[in-house]
């Protein structure tokens, strides 16, 4: 049983998922020839940020991600992962986490070095320490290549990356090869928006 059904038993956690769903389905997804930061071509496009930007939306990320994030890593001490999907779902789960009492620090991960200064890759709170389990969070996983740069970066950093949560998996070879890395929970596949 996977941790996403072992929680659909709660009806807090369920109320809240099927919510976010909702809001990813008529904020988000739009069914249009796009193309995707990968440069694939695809003819549907779910666009997070509508979503985590949003403040209901902000709200039942941090939630959900903090619940999945018990459930599949409670060792983990913080989240984070490639700026600029990532950084509302850190933001979002960090906050959540403290709320309910066991706080998950939020890091980002640059997609250039700092120009000045440190040039670091990574940027987090003093309180995160090297060695330290975390989780790297996604909006959407397509190929797998911006979850893998942030995997090898925190690792860089000193981080123990223990599991990746994908807000989507577009069900296109990327959960394959996030996986030989971390092992990946997506909140919501294709299938939640195409037939």
């Amino acid at each position: 049983m996977s941790a996403l059904e072992a929680l659909s038993a709660h009806p807090l956690f369920t109320q809240q998922r099927q919510r976010l769903l909702e809001l990813l389905r008529t904020l988000s997804f739009e069914e249009r020839e796009v193309t995707l930061s990968s440069g694939l071509k695809s003819n549907f496009y779910v666009d997070c940020k509508q979503v985590t930007l949003d403040a209901e939306g902000h709200f039942l990320v941090g939630q959900v991600g903090r619940t999945v994030i018990e459930a599949i890593a409670p060792q983990a001490r913080a989240v984070g992962g490639l700026t600029l999907g990532a950084d509302p779902i850190a933001s979002a789960i960090a906050t959540m986490s403290f709320l309910a009492g066991r706080p998950l620090h939020a890091f980002l991960v640059r997609k250039e070095p700092k120009g000045h200064g440190t040039n670091q890759w990574v940027e987090r709170g003093r309180r995160l320490e090297d060695g330290a389990p975390v989780v790297i969070v996604e909006d959407v996983v397509t190929t797998g290549a911006s979850t893998l740069r942030a995997i090898e970066r925190a690792r860089g950093a000193g981080f123990d990356v223990v599991h990746v949560v994908a807000l989507v998996d577009r069900l296109e070879g990327g959960r394959e090869a996030v996986e030989a890395q971390a092992p990946l929970t997506a909140l919501f596949t294709r299938k939640d928006f195409l037939p």
